[in-house]
């Protein structure tokens, strides 16, 4: 028996149920995961609220780390006892156990414990490809980062330093200005009190920055149209505030021939390869110290709606885990 995250409708946090599945053997290809850490992010919200439609009822949740119970025939490379982690892109981690694809798992090694393979797999990932299959981002090059202090926002300034990018982050108050600087920030504006563009253009000398790094979404969209410099690109990744819409092709033109990308994370990690390429360029920088995983607070499990009501409230920092 486990027990496992279901939503019947779309809402609020109070839409969150918990139920008790009894699991059937692994089905072929399949192994059964014993989660000890699971991993919160905004797409979980996203599929709560609608904003990403879901056939229901559904699971919630993509991102954990556990251990392998039971294997399911025909399935190379993990056995019972293995340490595991996965990031989707199917749903349902939200859960104390579950039967997966083992196409979706990855080993974890011993140096990655569970809480920090949780913290950092979607995330991690995330930033990577944004920065280095997306953007292409180029050492010396001055890039702006919404949400500096945020889940990937700190791994995102980390990364961009790593490769010899100059960073701006924005954040919302002196206390995540201190740690989008700790993680390696050039420089801060506080959107609450600063308008961001005019900051942007300041630091700039005028020119804007050639990439633009906007998780925030409807609410910065303007600030980045107006912060990118002439043939800059956007690449707008999520929706915190509510989905950019209403785009007009032309203002892109009138701004300075602006590119804009609207990335998923699975159009980047669509092979084995591709996949196993990313999560080794991820562990390397967590080895070499440019990004520091930081959990900035934890729930227990079935206290998810908790943490989601905190999550979209802005009261996080870093990466939220939820624990078995």
């Amino acid at each position: 028996m486990t027990r496992a995250a279901q939503i019947t409708r779309t809402g609020g946090p109070e839409v969150i149920e918990w139920i008790d599945v009894d699991l059937p053997a692994p089905a072929p290809g399949e192994v059964r995961m014993r989660n000890a850490a699971v991993g919160l992010n905004y797409i979980d919200t996203y599929h709560r609220t609608g904003l990403y439609p879901l056939a229901l009822p559904s699971g919630l949740g993509s991102e954990a780390a556990g251990v392998i119970e039971a294997v399911g025939a025909g399935v190379d490379g993990f056995k019972v006892g293995d340490r595991v982690g996965t990031f989707g892109p199917a749903l349902g981690a939200y859960a104390t156990a579950r039967n997966v694809p083992a196409a979706s798992l990855l080993p974890l090694p011993a140096d990655i414990d569970d809480r920090t393979a949780a913290a950092i797999l979607l995330k991690g990932c995330t930033t990577e490809a944004l920065i280095e299959r997306c953007a292409r981002v180029q050492p010396g090059q001055t890039v702006l980062v919404h949400a500096a202090a945020g889940g990937v926002g700190h791994l995102m300034v980390g990364w961009l330093k790593a490769i010899g990018a100059n960073v701006i982050g924005v954040v919302g108050s002196d206390e995540k200005a201190q740690q989008a600087r700790a993680a390696g920030a050039d420089h801060l504006i506080l959107h609450k009190s600063e308008d961001i563009a005019a900051r942007v253009r300041e630091i700039t000398a005028g020119a804007g920055v050639p990439v633009i790094f906007d998780g925030v979404g409807k609410a910065t969209w303007a600030a980045s149209l107006d912060s990118a410099a002439r043939r800059g690109l956007i690449v707008s990744y999520g929706n915190a505030s509510g989905a950019v819409d209403g785009v007009a092709l032309g203002v892109l033109a009138a701004k300075g021939s602006l590119f804009v990308s609207r990335p998923t994370l699975f159009h980047y990690y669509v092979t084995a390869e591709e996949r196993g390429a990313g999560v080794a360029r991820l562990f390397e920088m967590v080895r070499s110290g440019a990004i520091v995983p930081e959990i900035g607070q934890t729930f227990a499990l079935e206290d998810a709606a908790d943490a989601h009501r905190a999550l979209e409230a802005g009261e996080t920092r870093g990466a939220t885990v939820l624990l078995v």
